[in-house]
């Protein structure tokens, strides 16, 4: 087999790996389960099982050892990419701040590494930053914000081809700017008033029943569907959400003027009933330099944080 590396993407419910060549498009993934409530050992073994499951897979196919030139992990949590550490995380991860998952990782996979080959340790959402700038819809742009709306909201911001990690490894961090219409939810970081609280899917859908909506709605992809059904209150929860996260974007584009920003994840897939506010939210509070800035959906879906760990493997 050519030259490939390991790349990781390590979310609270599963873990993704693949290998991948230089062009960073993943040859073969499998996925299991995180075990993230069980610890860094469980989540650690995860890891180095998926690895160990593909590289059998590989020496199968060719008859020959494969080697890895590298592993990039895009994981929850802030992380000092420098050293390959966790710094803090949710409590869906136990016992994961302080994991030195760079060199637990090394360890566990040395007899497969060639000589130098690094374990390139960054957040989950940088990671995905970094697959949509290096081969995706912030492509050739000199600096972009890359922005996850999810379950939660995560966002990368590449300037120059390098990503803005920050002081405190949070840099380009928004789900927890404040932000106007959010004053009445809590955000899972335990303040009132944040863009999470009200833009993520978890938030769109705690919004949906302060507005008197449906309980027997279970989340937010039941909030689109009663949306799309002709539920008012679900049509303007995800108005008032895709305007909070619009309001952000205005305000995180003043303050970084990036060329492109680019946003991706699940709840923006809801639609034009989605996107159409946010847009008209970004216009309304956007100063006139920035009108013309383009906001793009992401390109590459769940492949973008493999492909960005993929390319932290070959490059660092």
């Amino acid at each position: 087999m050519a030259e490939v590396v390991l790349a990781v993407d390590v979310g609270g419910t599963k873990t993704a790996a693949a290998l991948a060549g230089r062009d960073d498009i993943p040859l073969a993934t499998r996925v299991a389960p995180s075990r993230a409530a069980d610890g860094p050992d469980a989540v650690i073994a995860t890891i180095t099982d998926l690895a160990t499951s593909l590289l059998d897979a590989a020496d199968a196919e060719t008859g020959e050892r494969t080697m890895l030139s590298g592993v990039g992990i895009g994981t929850a949590g802030v992380v000092d990419a420098r050293a390959g550490t966790i710094v803090s995380s949710t409590d869906t991860f136990a016992d994961w701040p302080g994991t030195d998952v760079s060199a637990r990782v090394h360890a566990r996979l040395a007899d497969r590494l060639i000589e130098g080959a690094v374990v390139a340790v960054q957040n989950d959402v940088d990671a995905h930053a970094a697959g949509e700038y290096r081969h995706g819809a912030a492509a050739g742009a000199s600096s972009a914000l890359i922005v996850a709306v999810g379950t939660g909201i995560g966002a990368g911001v590449i300037v120059d081809g390098r990503p803005l990690r920050g002081a405190h490894h949070v840099g380009g961090e928004l789900a927890h700017l404040p932000i106007r219409g959010a004053d009445h939810l809590r955000c899972p970081c335990g303040r009132i008033g944040h863009l999470e609280a009200i833009g993520a899917g978890i938030g769109l859908h705690r919004h949906y029943l302060s507005l008197g909506g449906d309980p027997a709605v279970s989340d937010s992809r039941a909030v689109a569907a009663a949306a799309t059904a002709g539920d008012e209150r679900a049509r303007q929860a995800i108005a008032d959400s895709a305007a909070a996260v619009g309001r952000a974007l205005a305000g995180a584009a003043s303050l970084l003027d990036p060329e492109r920003i680019v946003v991706t994840g699940g709840v923006p897939r809801i639609g034009e009933a989605w996107w159409d506010p946010m847009l008209a939210a970004y216009r309304a509070e956007a100063i006139d330099a920035l009108q013309t800035t383009p906001i793009l959906p992401g390109a590459l879906g769940g492949d973008a944080p493999l492909r960005g760990a993929a390319a932290s493997a070959w490059r660092n």
